[in-house]
């Protein structure tokens, strides 16, 4: 008997996008689908790997092509219906929770974003020690103000609010770079392990090639503005058919001879 594959929830056909003059990128093709694998993107700084989040996310309207989210356009979602498209495609940027009360500790965060999740009918059913956990956070966390944690413990709990909604994307940009490099894998294992566990679609932008590759079996190398290559990192990084793939593997040496 066939099954059929789960319909993407965010989805990009021939998308092009930029901020009013020349696209920053263009011919972008992309599926995040539900109980799929994740998905890398990976390239250069300027190359247009946020501008490719901003577009998936509604922050930018593509110039050409179209973004669609259960099959809807994402820049015509009427604002009746934006709430839940926030909350079912989550962005965990950089920064991190720079908009927070610093004087707020992380257990009134987090109950916030779990409060929020119930009203739009959207629980996880997760407690705030449990969502600290699956970032690899102590539950002593939770007594502390967020502006008394460390770079790396804020996009943590950034992390940790984006699951409280028990998404149905999560687009993840450049999400771990402030966090000790000896603690990324763990973060990784048990981001991977909850969002399998609920079915989420991940998007993972990063200049981490070594991250990129525990979580994501499909990345995509992201060069000028396009796609140059895509599939398992280690065949990208092996073939080196385009320069910026050649950069990739030269600036990361290590991190390729593990890959091979």
């Amino acid at each position: 008997m066939s099954t059929t594959a789960p319909a993407p929830i965010l989805r990009a056909d021939g998308m092009a996008a930029g901020y009013g003059g020349a696209d920053v990128v263009r011919g972008i093709d992309l599926e995040l689908s539900p109980g799929a694998a994740p998905v890398g993107i990976v390239g250069p700084s300027g190359a247009g790997k946020s501008t490719i989040v901003r577009a998936l996310v509604g922050q930018v309207k593509p110039t050409q092509g179209r973004v669609t989210w259960h099959g809807r356009t994402v820049s015509r979602i009427g604002l009746r219906d934006k709430k839940a498209f926030r909350t079912q495609v989550r962005r965990v940027a950089q920064e991190g929770i720079a908009d927070v009360d610093p004087r707020w500790t992380v257990d009134r965060v987090l109950g916030k974003a779990l409060s929020d999740a119930r009203k739009a009918g959207n629980a996880s059913g997760s407690t705030v020690a449990e969502l600290l956990d699956d970032v690899a956070l102590e539950a002593r966390f939770a007594a502390r103000q967020v502006g008394t944690l460390a770079g790396g413990e804020k996009q943590r709990v950034a992390l940790a609010v984006a699951l409280a909604t028990r998404p149905g994307a999560l687009l993840l940009d450049e999400p771990l770079t402030a966090v000790d490099p000896a603690m990324r894998g763990e973060v990784v294992r048990r981001l991977g392990e909850s969002t399998a566990a609920q079915g989420t679609a991940v998007l993972l932008v990063t200049h981490d090639l070594e991250l990129v590759e525990r979580l994501c079996p499909t990345v995509h190398v992201l060069a000028d503005g396009t796609f140059v290559d895509s599939g398992e990192l280690s065949a990208v990084l092996g073939r080196a058919e385009h320069p910026a793939v050649r950069d990739l593997a030269e600036a990361a040496p290590l991190a390729v001879q593990r890959f091979r």
